[in-house]
C-alpha cells in the first residue's frame, strides 16, 4: 500500500497528490504512467507521473473526478493508504534536441506535459508551452511550466485568463510566426484530434500520449487497444505516446465510451472528459468538417424532394382503451436518418428563431444525420432541460417548425419535434444519459418555487453555472404541469422522471410537500441564505363560467380530473382516489388541456365523449395532431356551441347541458374571430359529467404572501424583460406570468430568468 503524503485542492474536482512510492520515483522517466486501484474491489485506471523526488521516494499525480474510480481516490486524505500503485509503466517519451517545439496542454492534460516540457528543455530545445482551459481556475501548474519554458501561451474559453480561444488558436499563432520543429499534445482526446489536425496542414511531426482503458497495464488484456497507422497498438506496453497524425482518433473516442453507463449508474455524477471544451464548439459549428461534408452529400433540391416522416402511432381503437401507453411511437433510426438528410443545415437558420429556449436545431439534427444520436441528445441538453418533454408536447408547427425554409418552398417543414424526441429517447433508451457541463461551485444558494417546466427549466441552467439549488414543490410529485396535468398517453411519467433525475445529478435539490408562502414564507427563505428567489408555482387556479347549474355533481375543472387521473391514479382499482366514470361526458374548450381531459375520458369508457367548442375548430388553440387523435378514438367535436346551463336531477348530478348556437363574427385581441350568439338557437344534450376547461389563472398564494410584490391585472406577478419582479431578488416566469402558456414558453421563460439573476448575482 502506498500511503499519501500531500494534497493539493487545484479547482473544484482536480486534485494533486503526492505518494509514497520510492521504487516508482528511482525508475520513473517522462512519459511513465502507474496503475491505481483504491479498495479490493476497485477498478485499475492508468495516471501519469507528473513529477518524482527518487531522494524523498515520492511521485506526483494530478487527478481529476469524472467517474467512479477517480472520485474514490480524490475522496483520500493525506494519511490515507491508496491499495496498490503499480508502475512506471509505458514506454518513456522520446526526447532530443528537435529545435522549436510547442507543447500544448489542456485541463489536466497539462500535469503529464510537465516531465516532457522539462526533458525537452534540459535537451536544449526553445519550448513554447500552450496551456488551455475552460476558465482561469482550470489552469494548472503554471508556475512549474514558466519555470521550464521560454514562453507560455495561456487560453482559456471565456477569456477569463490570458486570451480567449481554443487551444487550436494559441498553436497556429506560434506556428504563424516561427517556424516549428516537434508537437506535443496532452489533453482530452478531442482536443489532441484537433490539435494533430492542425499540426498536420503545416506537416509538423506531433506526439499524443493516450490513457485510454486498461485492466492490468501490462499488455495481457489487449483493453487498450487503439490502431495507429491501420495498425492495432496496445497503449500500455507500445505507448502511451504515438504519433498524432496516425492515430484513429475517433474510434478510441467510442472506445473510451464503452463503460461510461455503467459508470453513471454507480456515481450519478457529471460525466465528461477533461476540459473537453475547446474542440468540440469547434468540432459542433456549421463549419466544421462533417458538417460541410455532410452538406456536399446531398444537393438541396434532393434534400427537400425527400417526403416528411410520418410518426408510428398505436391502433386508434386500442389504444383509447388503453390509458398509459403512448399513443406516438416515435421514429426508428432509419426514419430519424432520413428526416435529417430533409434539414439544409442553413448558413441563417430560422427554425432557431422559433424557439423560446435557442436550441442549436441544426446542430442536434445534423448530428443524427451522421448517425451521432448520443450526441444529438447532449446538443439539445445544453439549453433544453427537457429534451424528451418538449419533443413530445411542444407546438413546435406553431414554432420552430413554423419557421423552416421548407414551407417558403412549398413543402412540409422539417419533423423538429419529432427528431428531438428521438435523440432523447435514445439517449435514455442507450442507458448513456449524459450530464450537462456543470461550472465550479459558487457557493450561491438560489431557491425555485414549483416544479413544472419553467421552475426545472431555471434550475437546470443555474445547477450548470454552479449555483446550489433547491426546488420547493407543494406537491408530493416533482414535475408540476407535467405530472399532474399531461396524460400518460401523451407524455409517460417515466420521461419526466428521467428528466428530473438527470437534474439531480447535476446537484438540483428536490424538496417536496412545501407550499412556499404556508409551509415556508419566502422571508424564511431569505433568513436561510438564499440569495435568489425563482417563482414558478404556474397557474394552478381553475376557470368557470359562471353560468345556471355548473356547480351539479360530476361537473368539474379539468384540473381536478386529470390530477385525480393522472397524479392520483384514481382510474385504479387500487387507488383510494375516487373519480367518476362518466358514459356521456362532454368537455367545454378547445385548447390541448381539453383534449387530454375528453381523450381519458374516452379510455375511462364513456361511450360519448365531446368537445363543445364556442369557436369553429380553425380557430381551435389545441395542437393539430391532438385534435387528429381525439377524432380517430371516436371524440365528437361540437363547435360554434357554448353552454349556457347545466340541468340536474332530483339528486342533484348533472343530467343535460343547454348549449347556444354561436356564429364568428369580427376577430378579438387573440386575432380569432369572436363568436356571436345566433338568437333563440339553442340546443339541449343529454349527459352525466362535464369537465370544464376554459384556462386558468395563478395560484395566489405565493404572490399574495410577499408583501409589496407588484401584481398584474389578472393576479399574475408583474415582471420586466428579465423577468425580475418588483423586488430585486425575486424573479417569476411560466404560468405565475403568463396566465397560461405552452411547456416550452415556460421553459424559455425559466431560461431568461436564470442568465438574468446570473448576471445580477454575479455584480453583487
Amino acid at each position: 500500500m502506498n500511503r499519501i503524503l500531500q494534497k493539493e485542492h487545484f479547482s473544484e474536482k482536480v486534485f494533486k497528490l503526492v505518494i509514497e512510492a520510492p521504487l516508482i520515483a528511482k525508475s520513473r522517466k517522462a512519459g511513465h504512467f502507474v496503475i491505481v486501484r483504491v479498495g479490493e474491489k476497485g477498478e485499475r485506471m492508468p495516471l501519469t507521473i507528473t513529477a518524482a523526488d527518487p531522494v524523498k521516494g515520492t511521485i506526483t499525480l494530478v487527478v481529476q473526478e469524472v467517474g467512479l474510480s477517480s472520485t474514490r481516490l480524490c475522496e483520500l486524505n493525506v494519511g490515507d493508504y491508496i491499495t496498490d500503485v503499480v508502475g512506471p509503466l509505458g514506454k518513456a517519451t522520446h526526447i532530443e534536441n528537435f529545435g522549436t517545439v510547442v507543447c500544448a496542454g489542456g485541463g489536466v492534460g497539462v500535469a503529464p506535459m510537465l516531465p516532457i516540457v522539462q526533458a525537452l528543455k534540459a535537451a536544449g530545445n526553445r519550448v513554447i508551452t500552450v496551456l488551455a482551459g475552460r476558465t482561469k481556475e482550470l489552469i494548472i501548474l503554471e508556475k512549474e511550466m514558466r519555470e521550464s519554458s521560454d514562453e507560455v501561451i495561456i487560453m482559456t474559453d471565456d477569456g477569463s485568463y490570458g486570451q480567449k480561444g481554443l487551444v487550436t488558436e494559441g498553436v497556429e499563432a506560434v506556428i504563424k510566426r516561427e517556424k516549428v520543429d516537434k508537437c506535443f499534445a496532452i489533453g482530452p482526446a478531442i482536443m489532441m484530434k484537433f490539435v494533430c489536425l492542425l499540426t498536420k496542414k503545416y506537416d509538423i511531426p506531433t506526439d499524443v500520449s493516450l490513457n485510454t482503458i486498461m485492466v492490468d497495464g501490462t499488455g495481457m488484456c489487449g483493453a487498450c487497444r487503439i490502431t495507429v497507422g491501420g495498425k492495432t497498438k496496445f497503449v500500455c506496453v507500445d505507448g502511451p505516446e504515438f504519433d498524432g497524425h496516425q492515430v484513429d482518433f475517433d474510434e478510441m473516442l467510442k472506445r473510451m465510451g464503452a463503460f461510461k453507463d455503467i459508470e453513471r449508474e454507480e456515481i450519478h455524477k457529471l460525466d465528461e472528459h477533461p476540459a473537453a471544451c475547446e474542440a468540440e464548439q469547434s468540432a459542433s459549428g456549421r463549419n466544421a468538417e462533417w458538417r460541410e461534408a455532410l452538406r456536399k452529400r446531398m444537393k438541396p433540391k434532393e434534400r427537400t424532394l425527400i417526403p416528411r416522416v410520418k410518426m408510428n402511432e398505436l391502433d386508434p381503437e386500442y389504444r383509447s382503451h388503453s390509458r398509459k401507453e403512448e399513443v406516438n411511437l416515435g421514429l426508428n433510426e432509419e426514419q430519424a436518418l432520413t428526416e435529417a438528410k430533409r434539414c439544409l443545415d442553413c448558413a441563417n437558420p430560422s427554425c432557431m428563431e422559433g424557439c423560446p429556449v435557442g436550441i442549436d436545431i441544426p446542430g442536434f439534427i445534423k448530428n443524427i444525420e451522421r448517425g451521432e444520436f448520443l450526441e444529438a441528445a447532449r446538443t439539445l441538453k445544453k439549453t433544453s432541460a427537457l429534451p424528451a418533454v418538449c419533443g413530445r408536447v411542444c407546438p413546435q408547427e406553431k414554432q420552430c417548425e413554423s419557421k423552416c425554409i421548407h414551407l417558403k418552398m412549398g413543402h412540409e417543414a422539417v419533423a423538429i419535434g419529432y427528431l428531438e424526441r428521438f435523440a432523447a429517447d435514445y439517449e435514455r433508451e442507450s442507458r448513456q444519459i449524459s450530464v450537462p457541463e456543470i461550472a465550479t461551485k459558487n457557493g450561491i444558494k438560489v431557491a425555485v418555487v414549483g416544479s413544472g417546466p419553467a421552475g426545472l427549466s431555471f434550475a437546470g441552467d443555474m445547477a450548470k453555472m454552479g449555483y446550489d439549488v433547491t426546488v420547493f414543490e407543494a406537491l408530493h410529485e416533482i414535475g408540476g404541469v407535467l405530472k399532474y396535468g399531461i396524460p400518460e398517453f401523451r407524455l409517460p411519467n417515466k420521461i419526466v422522471d428521467v428528466e428530473i433525475e438527470n437534474l439531480s445529478k447535476m446537484g438540483v435539490t428536490f424538496v417536496k410537500d412545501c407550499i412556499i408562502g404556508k409551509t415556508l414564507s419566502v422571508e424564511e427563505l431569505e433568513n436561510e441564505g438564499f440569495k435568489g428567489i425563482f417563482v414558478a408555482s404556474g397557474a394552478g387556479l381553475p376557470n368557470f363560467m359562471n353560468i345556471p347549474g355548473e356547480n351539479s355533481i360530476n361537473i368539474m375543472s379539468s384540473n381536478e380530473y386529470l390530477t385525480r387521473v393522472n397524479l392520483m391514479d384514481a382510474a385504479s382499482e387500487d387507488s383510494d382516489t375516487p373519480v367518476t366514470f362518466g358514459k356521456r361526458v362532454a368537455v367545454i374548450g378547445g385548447g390541448n388541456t381539453a383534449m387530454d381531459s375528453v381523450r381519458t375520458a374516452r379510455r375511462l369508457g364513456a361511450e360519448k365523449a365531446m368537445i363543445i367548442y364556442r369557436r369553429s375548430e380553425a380557430e381551435m388553440p389545441a395542437r393539430l395532431e391532438e385534435v387528429k387523435h381525439a377524432k380517430e378514438e371516436g371524440v365528437e367535436f361540437l363547435t360554434l356551441h357554448n353552454p349556457i346551463e347545466y340541468i340536474a336531477d332530483e339528486k342533484g348530478r348533472v343530467k343535460q347541458v343547454v348549449l347556444q348556437k354561436m356564429e364568428l363574427g369580427e376577430p378579438d385581441a387573440s386575432g380569432r374571430r369572436s363568436p356571436v350568439p345566433i338568437p333563440g338557437a339553442t340546443v339541449t344534450l343529454d349527459i352525466d359529467m362535464a369537465i370544464v376547461s376554459v384556462g386558468v389563472s395563478p395560484n395566489p398564494i405565493v404572490p399574495h404572501s410577499i408583501p409589496g410584490l407588484e401584481l398584474g391585472r389578472k393576479g399574475t406577478i408583474a415582471v420586466n424583460e428579465d423577468m425580475q419582479s418588483s423586488i430585486p431578488t425575486i424573479y417569476a416566469g411560466g404560468d405565475i406570468v403568463r396566465g397560461g402558456a405552452t411547456v416550452i414558453l415556460a421553459m424559455g421563460d425559466g431560461r431568461r430568468a436564470a442568465a438574468a439573476m446570473n448576471r445580477q448575482l454575479q455584480k453583487a
